[in-house]
């Protein structure tokens, strides 16, 4: 029913084409391959029976790689990552918006960029939003020391800081491990894998940087001029990302929308687990951009290609905003009518005005699960059915309903008839019962990942499908032997607010390790000339900041570096302890035993087994 005849989307991914690298491919220090371009060349080939036709378009449209110019003094490097790298030449540098997610695949963009256009200095760097796919790479185009002694401005939008660094180091273990399957890591780049995420292809896993801002936006119609550009920012946080800014750009007739609209039903909730989002916040944000396009006639964005002509940008950005109000709308109606959040993500449905449009289709949030966020936003995860308050595990309640059902073999010829009819959901449902209860079941396993490979290939979202298919992989593989490594966020860390970097510490405490003990360790980072201490109590890590005097079972002085390294893996903490590099007063066993109290999750944790 979706007018595919309709190639509007295609030339405007193609305007303003400059040049392209033919072999795209990025490795990082460890000539590990971190982005590869070609590998989705696929693509462009036959339509497969194995992939969504309408997440297929979305896929080859955003195979569309290179450098663009979107219009005079703004260009685009799309396809070196996840999001786009947006240039913007000032009138004696260049001011660069949003550097990617790696430290490599930016290097490489900027790079790109400076063989194909007159190279300025960089004057600017502005982090739209504080996820990190828009901050990561910043490392690769320019360092700390360059920002002070070039007097780069930094600007960001207010909370970005603390948004930024919190998502990644209080829960990165699990965002990472889930975001292996949100975004098909471990798949093949095939017409069987991974075809793209719908937003982008994919995040570039290299190594993650950020840059502490030293121009805050704080209000909706700032205006900043930036080398000579004139700049008037909006306020889009508790949207797309809990710190956002678009802005206008009046002298170029040109919109920066950020990620609060893309050509995609974006994610309320995203898979790989993040806050809910407003939905009603952020389709009232789009309503107010529609009040800035009186003059524009360009609208670009952190993902995706750009649209011309003010009339396409009215539409593109009215259906966008009808999109998530009527989401939050029905949602809302249904809950209030006593349906629970799986018969709303059934009833609900979009108009069809909304529906057939290509940028509002569900290849990277969908109608289902962002229906479900809406419901969560507002009553959270429990539905008020009293048998959902307090169910058993999943291996518990799998075992009873094996033994319920008839045993094993029964539940597998069953499920076997209703996979030949092509009932992937329920076939999926009850093999899941099946696996949890019997994890060493390589029939059961083998038909649960068929059955998932099956709704993969349905899928219209690009996270669905990889989800699917990495639930099917590691059903036939087993669980990771790695998961991501946290020494990628070396940087991040480094820049993280030390109070936040001991919030990090105090979820990894193990509680029932640290029953009945009773310690405190002072640390004074000599490079900062602060001390803090961490105390344990009632199971509990506590850290306050305090002089260099204040008394404690025992204390360590060490640079914020050296300590850094000590918790992400780098300098073994027993080596290092009973090394000279720290200077130490009271119990060296003491130390030893506070810091094996903290437990150092893999991030390979099992998914569709027990």
């Amino acid at each position: 029913k979706l007018p595919f005849e309709n190639k509007q989307d295609f030339e405007d991914a193609h305007k303003g084409f400059i040049a392209k690298e033919s072999n795209l491919i990025i490795k990082n220090s460890d000539g590990e391959i971190i982005w590869n371009q070609p590998e989705y060349e696929f693509l462009e080939g036959e339509k497969y029976a194995s992939i969504n036709p309408s997440l297929q378009r979305q896929a080859q449209l955003n195979n569309i790689h290179g450098l663009f110019k979107v219009t005079d003094r703004i260009y685009q490097l799309r396809g070196f990552d996840l999001a786009n790298m947006t240039i913007i030449e000032g009138d004696t540098g260049w001011i660069i918006i949003d550097p990617l997610t790696s430290k490599e695949t930016a290097k490489a963009a900027i790079t790109f960029a400076r063989k194909h256009l007159k190279v300025k200095p960089i004057k600017a760097i502005i982090f739209t939003h504080s996820h990190v796919d828009h901050f990561g790479g910043v490392l690769g185009i320019v360092d700390a020391d360059n920002i002070a002694k070039n007097k780069i401005r930094v600007i960001v939008p207010k909370g970005f800081m603390q948004e930024a660094t919190s998502e990644n180091i209080i829960a990165g273990i699990a965002m990472g491990r889930r975001s292996m399957y949100m975004f098909g890591k471990r798949l093949a780049r095939s017409e069987r894998g991974h075809v793209g995420s719908g937003l982008g292809k994919g995040p570039a896993y290299g190594t993650i940087g950020i840059l502490e801002p030293n121009e805050i936006i704080t209000k909706t119609q700032e205006e900043k001029t930036i080398d000579g550009v004139k700049f008037i920012f909006q306020n889009a946080s508790e949207s797309e990302a809990p710190s956002e800014f678009t802005f206008t750009l009046p002298d170029l007739n040109a919109f920066c929308g950020a990620e609060v609209v893309s050509h995609t039903q974006h994610n309320l909730y995203t898979l790989r687990g993040t806050k809910v989002r407003d939905a009603l916040k952020w389709s009232n944000y789009i309503d107010g951009m529609i009040n800035e396009m009186e003059s524009i006639d360009i609208y670009f964005g952190s993902h995706h290609w750009p649209v011309w002509g003010n009339d396409q940008i009215l539409e593109f950005l009215t259906k966008q905003r009808d999109l998530y109000k009527y989401i939050h709308d029905q949602t809302v109606r249904l809950f209030n009518e006593g349906y629970t959040p799986l018969e709303i993500q059934e009833k609900i449905k979009l108009p069809e005005s909304l529906d057939n449009y290509f940028a509002n289709r569900g290849y990277y949030g969908t109608l289902k699960h962002n229906s479900r966020a809406v419901y969560q936003y507002y009553l959270g995860w429990y539905d008020g059915n009293p048998a959902h308050l307090n169910p058993l595990t999943p291996k518990e309640s799998g075992i009873r309903y094996i033994e319920m059902m008839g045993g094993s073999d029964i539940v597998l010829q069953k499920a076997q008839i209703y996979f030949d009819k092509g009932e992937y959901r329920w076939t999926s449902e009850i093999l899941n019962h099946l696996t949890f209860a019997e994890p060493d079941n390589d029939k059961a396993k083998s038909l649960l990942a068929k059955s998932y490979d099956q709704l993969g290939y349905q899928s219209e979202s690009g996270p669905w499908r990889d989800n699917y298919l990495t639930a099917a992989y590691e059903l036939r593989h087993g669980s990771p032997k790695k998961g991501i490594d946290i020494s990628i966020l070396k940087d991040v860390m480094k820049n993280t607010s030390v109070p936040l970097f001991f919030d990090s510490m105090a979820v990894r405490l193990n509680g029932s390790k640290a029953e009945g003990k009773d310690i405190s360790i002072k640390i004074t980072f000599t490079d900062l000339d602060e001390s803090y201490l961490l105390k344990i109590e009632n199971s509990v890590l506590h850290h306050s900041k305090v002089s260099e005097n204040t008394k404690s079972d025992a204390s360590i002085k060490v640079t914020h570096n050296l300590f850094i390294k000590m918790l992400i893996g780098q300098a073994g903490i027993k080596d290092t302890i009973f090394s000279d590099e720290l200077e130490i007063e009271g119990d060296k066993i003491d130390l030893v035993q506070f810091f094996t109290l903290f437990d150092k999750p893999s991030g390979t944790f099992n998914i569709v087994t027990p």
